[in-house]
């Protein structure tokens, strides 16, 4: 019988700082992780050095079998890493019964329009694939659901080019349960289905899972 998961992760995207706060959980097993771009290097730990305030926009939720989401666009404030920030950002809820194995890729980000409309996505192939998905574009905070963009490793998802400035990756094997992922924070170019053109920041991420 697959084993209960969940997690929370919080991510905050912006051109001089971007970060990520998380707690996940797997059966018995509990982790909980950070990590600060600070425009030059990656900094991480397990627990945050700093506190957050998020403000939160509209949600989406989604549900395909045993395993649901809850996706929320944020205004994140506080100071990191002794840097003040007010950075758009995202809340990634999730908890399931998931595949024993499962493997997807996955991104995040925030950024400006053409339009000069403020973009929030999260895109996804692997997870919540059916419509309705998860995979969400917020214009000026309003969510639409898009077609399923495709994922070219971690360098392009649909028209978006993604260029790594600092990435997290981490491989374990506890036998009985297992990660590999690679997580890098960076720039976006291109375009995005609703939004149309846009530069952003934000994160790619590649995660396979035994569990």
């Amino acid at each position: 019988m697959a084993l209960q998961k969940s997690w929370r992760w919080v991510g905050a995207f912006g051109p001089e700082v971007m970060l990520c706060v998380a707690y996940a959980r797997v059966g018995v097993l509990r982790r909980s992780w950070w990590a600060v771009w600070d425009g030059e290097r990656l900094h991480e730990g397990r627990r945050p050095p700093f506190e957050l305030s998020v403000e939160r926009g509209t949600p989406i939720e989604v549900t395909t079998g045993p395993a649901w989401t809850r996706k929320t666009p944020l205004r994140v404030t506080g100071t990191v890493l002794g840097r003040p920030i007010d950075l758009p950002g995202l809340l990634d809820e999730s908890a399931g019964r998931h595949a024993r194995r499962t493997a997807w890729r996955w991104s995040a980000g925030a950024g400006v329009a053409e339009s000069g409309a403020a973009v929030v996505w999260n895109l996804v192939e692997g997870l919540h694939d059916r419509s309705p998905s998860e995979r969400t574009v917020w214009v000026d905070g309003a969510p639409h659901e898009v077609e399923a963009l495709p994922f070219d490793g971690l360098a392009w998802v649909g028209d978006l080019r993604f260029d790594a400035l600092a990435t997290r990756a981490k491989r374990e094997n506890y036998l009985v349960i297992a990660s590999d992922y690679e997580q890098p924070f960076g720039t976006f170019t291109g375009t995005l289905p609703v939004a149309g053109p846009l530069h952003g920041w934000g994160v790619m991420e590649r995660h396979e899972a035994l569990w």
